[in-house]
């Protein structure tokens, strides 16, 4: 958190006062800016989760919300980018390109996001939480010297015209709403998943503002020399995944795990667990659901043996259905899961896959039957 940020724990009352409070060369800055964030290629669909949530805050500062994009010249990336933005809200989009942005480059990028902050002056600066987001976020806010609130998992705008970002702390326990006042631009980034994917919009149009990176390549310490992929095909992908199946310390052993990975399996999602498993060592980092680990938003979320502390809530809480199986009937996660089963998750967890696999077998017997 940064000195701004504590400094604001009070908002003042109106805009007028809000205005007073910011030096005089930041209090013409306005519109609100998400960063389109290009992952080989393909815009991240954190940018377009952002978009939407960028489109509610810049309707209620009565402003335009504009997408930047930045990369190298006449790549199909660039023009997917610019489209999507105009599909998912931007009104514009900020368009830096150059030979230097070929691939991420935390120098280049800086230098082109600073120097279009500086250029066009945005209220509010929406980042995703992915690797690069967060490499690029402190860069660039560190540049600026501006406030930054990481991590969040609810942003608005006050009656003042500021903005709220709201972010789990003391591990989680509590949840911190953090003001940047006296700087420009508002800056925050947010985890994928966090928010709603907003609707598509056919046929949009918008305005393109193209920007030139003053930047060459002896200025940049840093080289791209080749691009490998991690080749492991079991790496989670929770984030995205639309049926997610999770244990914890109420599975008892590791070797329990294999019932997760079971029923993950019968009815075509993934699996993973909350944070005890992975202090145990029973697995991978990026197995792990909750504010320290993955956000996820899927169709269905099936949590066996978790208790629901508010750590793990966090991550949970977007899911459409969310089906509880505790011993516990007290458990906190019976408070906000859809459905509850008090039930020990070792015996119920087989019986589960067991429906389903005859339901599974019933349903393709019926199509080949026809």
């Amino acid at each position: 958190m940064s000195t701004e940020n504590r400094e604001a724990c009070s908002p003042p009352s109106g805009r007028a006062a809000m205005e007073k409070e910011l030096p005089k060369q930041f209090q013409d800055y306005r519109n609100v800016w998400v960063f389109i964030e290009l992952e080989h290629g393909q815009v991240h669909p954190v940018s377009i989760e952002l978009l939407g949530e960028g489109r509610k805050l810049a309707d209620k500062l009565g402003v335009h919300l504009a997408g930047v994009v930045i990369g190298p010249p006449g790549g199909q990336g660039t023009a997917n980018a610019i489209a999507d933005a105009f599909a998912y809200g931007a009104d514009l989009s900020y368009l830096v390109e150059s030979p230097l942005l070929a691939h991420y480059r935390n120098e280049p990028f800086t230098k082109a996001l600073t120097d279009l902050v500086l250029a066009n002056k945005p209220e509010i600066l929406l980042l995703g939480a992915t690797t690069l987001g967060r490499d690029l976020a402190g860069s660039v806010a560190t540049t600026l010297k501006t406030g930054l609130t990481a991590d969040c998992t609810e942003l608005n705008v006050d009656s003042d015209g500021s903005l709220a970002a709201t972010r789990p702390t003391f591990g989680g326990s509590l949840l911190c709403t953090i003001y940047t006042l006296k700087c420009r631009p508002q800056m925050a980034t947010v985890r994928p998943s966090v928010m709603a994917m907003p609707q598509r919009v056919n046929n949009p149009t918008g305005s393109i503002i193209r920007h030139e990176l003053k930047m060459r390549e002896e200025e940049i310490a840093t080289k791209v020399l080749a691009f490998f992929s991690d080749g492991d095909s079991n790496t989670a992908n929770l984030a995205y995944a639309d049926v997610v199946v999770a244990g914890g310390l109420g599975l008892g052993a590791v070797q329990n795990l294999q019932l997760l990975k079971d029923l993950a399996r019968t009815i075509g999602g993934d699996f993973g667990c909350s944070r005890p498993l992975v202090q145990k060592g029973w697995m991978p980092v990026d197995r792990q659901i909750g504010q320290t680990g993955n956000t996820i938003r899927p169709k269905l979320y099936i949590a066996a043996g978790i208790s629901g502390a508010v750590q793990h809530r966090v991550g949970v809480e977007g899911a459409d259905l969310i089906v509880a199986i505790n011993t516990d009937p007290n458990a906190p996660i019976f408070d906000f899961a859809h459905l509850g089963v008090v039930a020990d998750a070792i015996s119920f967890l087989p019986a589960l896959t067991e429906v389903f696999t005859k339901r599974l077998e019933r349903r393709n017997f019926e199509k080949f039957a026809q």
